[in-house]
């Protein structure tokens, strides 16, 4: 199992971006791989500034420029400090997104750490634009930040929907928590349910139909954690009935979670969507840290 090689922090320099720069110092001691803080300045308002004051602010993107490369410096030395870890500091400017891109691709780094600001309402509007813009662009796993992280990753929970992609994302969850206790949750539902209910099929039914789409998926797990080289008393298996989005986040508490690790592809244009919307859904509502796998 490869370890991580270049980890790259992408920050806006707020007190909240800070814990991902903290994680991803911890994550690059721990893998010994390269670390990399990155912030990109947009100067595209400062236009409207030179043409209100024309000859007093075209010295104002410079000024800026300089101010950020100071405040990222000061970042890498506290991370210095705390953590023994030498960073390399990048300052860029330009549409964010483009730009971290550009650069992971530039750097050829293998993780991406982001920070994941405000409550409810503001996580939603946050991570439904600029976050997924880079999920869904970004070639490598991004890991959002939500907690202050004080200790190694210790119990990981891990949906599978027993695509192709399952796989990928256990080995993604060993490399970034080798030590953690995995939990691997499978979320599901029975098809064409609610046509059933329709059609007035009796609850019995419908219920010796949920208890056989259960026994399905525990046999699945239980082949999937074989497959995966994963001890039984290294992870445990939990297949439950509902609505993948609600019972992950649910897992997360019932569990004691510190990080979710999941895909945001699934077998099929179908599964596409509806894991996308799990993906939203959990890095909305979430409490604790979000791996994303590409």
């Amino acid at each position: 199992m490869t370890s991580f090689q270049r980890i790259l922090v992408a920050t806006d320099l707020s007190a909240p971006a800070r814990r991902a720069a903290e994680r991803g110092a911890m994550l690059s001691r721990q893998t010994q791989a390269a670390l990399d803080l990155l912030h990109v300045a947009d100067l595209s308002p400062l236009d409207h500034l030179r043409q209100w004051l024309p000859g007093q602010a075209q010295d104002m993107p410079q000024r800026v420029l300089e101010a950020a490369q100071a405040q990222v410096q000061a970042l890498a030395d506290l991370l210095r400090q705390r953590h023994g870890v030498a960073a390399n500091t990048h300052v860029r400017t330009g549409a964010v997104t483009n730009e971290l891109v550009r650069i992971v691709k530039e750097l050829q780094a293998d993780l991406l750490v982001c920070g994941a600001r405000g409550e409810s309402v503001v996580r939603h509007l946050l991570l439904g634009t600029t976050a997924q813009r880079i999920l869904r662009t970004t070639p490598c796993p991004v890991l959002v930040v939500k907690q202050s992280p004080h200790e190694g990753y210790r119990r990981v929970l891990v949906p599978v929907d027993f695509s192709d992609a399952s796989l990928g994302t256990l080995a993604l969850a060993r490399r970034i928590a080798p030590g953690a206790e995995l939990v691997l949750l499978h979320a599901f539902e029975v098809p064409f349910e609610g046509h059933l209910r329709y059609a007035r099929v009796e609850e019995d039914t419908l219920t010796q139909y949920r208890t056989v789409a259960r026994q399905v998926a525990t046999e699945k797990l239980e082949a999937l954690r074989v497959q995966a080289g994963l001890a039984s008393e290294e992870c445990h298996c939990i297949v439950q009935y509902g609505d993948p989005a609600l019972r992950t986040v649910e897992q997360e508490q019932d569990q004691d979670c510190d990080l979710i690790v999941m895909g945001k592809h699934g077998e099929g244009p179908v599964a596409d969507l509806l894991l996308g919307s799990v993906t939203k859904h959990v890095l909305a509502e979430s409490q604790c840290d979000v791996l994303v796998s590409v």
